[in-house]
């Protein structure tokens, strides 16, 4: 994944035709750390969509504007529309990855 290093960064990666994934993390979170030992094959499969990261913390604006509340989170983007968001309660698991990234998978 590609790490997103300040807004206009970000602004500018979601604006994609293609849609794009960003995921949300924090240097502290658990559930982030073990999100990273399964998603590099997760984004190997599911090429269809860009793929990138930010610390939210780097960010504010953002997470409070795409009500980020809590991390990790995974949030689908198109020319500039948040599309899908998988918040963190449902992000824990390879499956529940894996499941949101097939129902999406359908509709792009």
């Amino acid at each position: 994944m590609i790490q997103i290093e300040n807004e206009a960064q970000f602004r500018e990666i979601i604006s994609s035709e293609k849609p794009t994934v960003v995921k949300f993390y924090t240097t502290w979170c658990p559930d982030c750390k073990r999100l990273n030992t399964y998603i590099d094959d997760i984004v190997a499969n599911h090429s269809e969509y860009d793929w990138y990261d930010v610390n939210g913390e780097d960010v504010p604006a953002v997470t409070e504007e795409y009500q980020v509340m809590g991390v990790p989170s995974l949030l689908v983007f198109q020319n500039g529309q948040k599309i899908a968001h998988l918040h963190s309660k449902y992000a824990k698991t390879r499956p529940e990855v894996e499941e949101f990234l097939e129902t999406r998978q359908s509709r792009v």
